[in-house]
């Protein structure tokens, strides 16, 4: 074989065998499900695991950003959660319209983001430590809101999340909608633009990116204030989804979404993966949960377990498909 032959097939080999082993993962999963359980096999069963998940696969393409340019982002969960409190306080005790709580929501989560990577980009403060501190942030600011769960009975509240897209074998929600606007757009974003090259460019190497002239810092900013927007976003969907705003909300998810990112196919270091391909990262946790509860007899906390095999596996194919593709070059 030619070293032409063998670079070509690292690269390949580095780009999409992770996405590849998702995929195949996913439905290899729905197939066993569909053997083992009356039911399983249905359009219905398919479109109610986006049903479930939307809130985290909107929240998992802002990650997704944030991980291709080689950062990482703890304060996804805890954003939700303001989120939620933020609509249902303005909604049920300031009697604001609907549509205004979402977008001033929307807005905070945006300026949260934007501090969190200003912080980031100009101060150089480790991602980890800024958006830990944001996490904390976030969550102490649901219980300044309120302490207790609070209960979204706005009308027009109510009529969003209880909207459905009907087909002859099945239906969606509005939230699937949502989530399926900001893949798209995720993904367009990340792939057809200079915005996106820069991400891929400033997650390969950012020294490099530095003395391309590429804007590091300005980059760094836009992906998490995009984030911020993307994890407010995600607390609409899950306010349609629970119609309720409470402080305890999502917690532990920003490792759910993590996961689904790396499980989908996105290498942890950055520079390497897709946004789309996040989505088989969450339907593959979704369908892990799908096959736990149609069995009926695996304890519920078996979900946890599995993902964090899965995950480990994952990790590992990357670092295999790094070290492969560093002999070759």
């Amino acid at each position: 074989m030619s070293h032409k032959t063998t670079i070509k097939i690292s690269t390949f080999t580095s780009r999409y065998l992770s996405v590849v082993a998702a995929s195949t993962l996913f439905f290899a999963a729905f197939i066993a499900g569909s053997v083992l359980y009356r039911g399983f096999f249905s359009l219905q069963t398919f479109l109610n695991l986006f049903i479930d998940k939307s809130f985290l696969l909107v929240s998992a393409t802002g990650m997704s950003l944030v991980i291709l340019s080689g950062g990482i982002d703890l304060s996804v969960g805890s954003v939700l959660a303001f989120t939620t409190m933020v609509i249902a306080s303005l909604t049920e005790f300031a009697h604001i319209n609907p549509a205004l709580a979402i977008l001033i929501a929307l807005a905070l989560g945006s300026l949260m983001g934007l501090g969190m990577g200003s912080i980031i980009a100009f101060w150089n403060v480790p991602p980890f430590i800024a958006t830990l501190a944001g996490m904390f942030f976030a969550r102490g600011a649901c219980y300044l809101i309120s302490i207790q769960s609070i209960a979204m009975r706005n009308p027009s509240m109510q009529a969003m999340a209880l909207w459905k897209l009907r087909f002859n074998v099945g239906f969606i929600s509005i939230n699937v909608i949502i989530a399926l606007a900001v893949i798209l757009a995720g993904t367009y974003i990340s792939l057809y633009s200079k915005f996106g090259r820069n991400i891929y460019a400033i997650g390969g190497n950012e020294t490099s990116a530095v003395l391309m002239a590429i804007p590091v810092r300005k980059t760094k900013v836009l992906i998490y204030t995009i984030n911020g927007f993307c994890s407010a976003l995600s607390g609409v969907v899950f306010s349609f989804y629970m119609l309720s705003g409470y402080g305890l909300h999502a917690q532990g998810m920003e490792m759910d979404v993590i996961a689904a990112v790396v499980i989908g196919g996105t290498l942890l270091a950055g520079g390497v993966g897709y946004v789309f391909s996040s989505v088989f990262g969450v339907l593959t946790l979704g369908i892990i949960q799908s096959l736990i509860m149609f069995n009926g007899t695996i304890n519920s906390w078996w979900t946890k377990i599995t993902v964090g095999i899965l995950l480990l596996v994952f990790i590992l194919l990357q670092r295999f498909i790094v070290a492969v593709g560093s002999r070759n070059r």
